[in-house]
């Protein structure tokens, strides 16, 4: 359940009412709004505690949240979540664009893609050190080495970057070189993944499980919020349907139906979510025409030579560098704030696609 303050409520008297809380053997939660504060209350509570509640000064209301998922809920959260890294803003009206190859392949590949996407006017680097493959035989990523080459070229080129974690065991070491850190399909639901990842404040982006609904993929961001990392973004990025023309097929309902059930920053992943190059654009459109909170695209310089095999739906760098600008317009008739550079770079112009 949740318990809603009145606005004349200090915090002093937020603190008490918290302490209350806490001595009936529950765990409270203060989310701050912009006209009203929420205590959200985790935990099977005594029934005599919510009259109890009711009856206090300055509580305003208690209300009983039938959803299995409480701190991702937007009952408890009513303003969206904006979360701030290094001063770029991801979530509200501010639209994140990230951008890169599948896997990091070498210092001067990363190095040279990093330039491409600061120079198109994204504002994350992403690349895989770590790759899970459905094939054990297939490139899985050059680890730790892999990251320190990422980490080097985003600094260089003044961008943040994301890369996958898998396990609990890499949670600490990724997190020291990335700055968000993303939880892939496939573990969407290592819920010993998610625990780790709620003990660290490193923001996570965590995809969509390729079969998973709406009720599963919010009680897996519960997961990490529970364990007190309240830095969380939820990423579409297709599901499996009975279509074999696409990878998969991206899912666009649900980033409006995530963004009325959850104050969390929602992300389309179009890349993953077709697994062709010519949709990725028109799908990107459409995600943000969705009102997503941004966008996590693939860009390779050389994408029949991908060392991944996904080639066949990384852009090339000018397509990015067109999407980007083209992005900027659309934004603004969504609410989006986006700004790409006004002039693109001079190599840009040696891409043909």
């Amino acid at each position: 359940m949740i318990v809603i303050t009145k606005n004349s409520a200090s915090e002093e008297r937020i603190a008490e009412i918290v302490q209350h809380i806490e001595k009936a053997g529950v765990q409270a939660h203060v989310s701050r709004g912009t006209d009203r504060t929420v205590i959200g209350i985790i935990g099977k509570a005594e029934p005599a505690l919510a009259e109890h509640l009711r009856s206090m000064k300055d509580v305003e209301n208690v209300i009983k949240i039938s959803k299995s998922y409480k701190l991702a809920s937007r009952d408890f959260h009513p303003d969206d979540t904006v979360i701030e890294i290094k001063g770029v803003k991801i979530g509200g009206e501010h639209l994140a664009i990230m951008g890169g190859p599948c896997a990091v392949e070498s210092p001067e590949q990363i190095d040279e893609i990093a330039r491409l996407v600061k120079a198109a006017g994204g504002q994350v680097l992403r690349g895989g050190a770590f790759k899970p493959r459905t094939g054990p035989y297939s490139f899985q990523g050059i680890g730790v080495e892999g990251l320190k080459m990422m980490a080097e070229a985003g600094r260089k080129h003044g961008l943040l970057t994301i890369t996958e974690v898998m396990t609990p065991e890499y949670v600490d070491i990724c997190a020291e070189y990335a700055d968000i850190l993303q939880v892939g399909t496939r573990n969407m639901q290592n819920f010993d993944l998610l625990r780790k990842l709620g003990s660290v404040q490193t923001p996570v982006l965590l995809k969509r499980g390729f079969s998973a609904t709406y009720d599963e993929f919010l009680n897996a961001a519960e997961y990490i919020l529970a364990g007190g990392n309240p830095n969380v973004m939820l990423c579409e990025r297709g599901i499996r349907t009975f279509e074999t023309y696409t990878r998969n097929t991206l899912d666009l309902a649900a980033i409006p139906v995530l963004q009325s059930l959850s104050h969390l920053p929602v992300i389309s992943d179009p890349s993953h979510g077709t697994g062709r190059r010519e949709l990725v654009e028109p799908m990107a459109k459409a995600s943000v025409a969705a009102g997503a909170n941004g966008l996590i695209i693939e860009m390779h310089t050389d994408p029949d030579n991908s060392m991944t095999g996904d080639g066949v739906q990384s852009l090339f760098p000018d397509q990015f560098a067109n999407l980007l600008k083209e992005l900027e317009q659309l934004g603004k008739l969504v609410g989006k704030r986006y700004d790409t550079p006004k002039e693109p770079a001079e190599y840009f112009k040696t891409w043909k696609i």
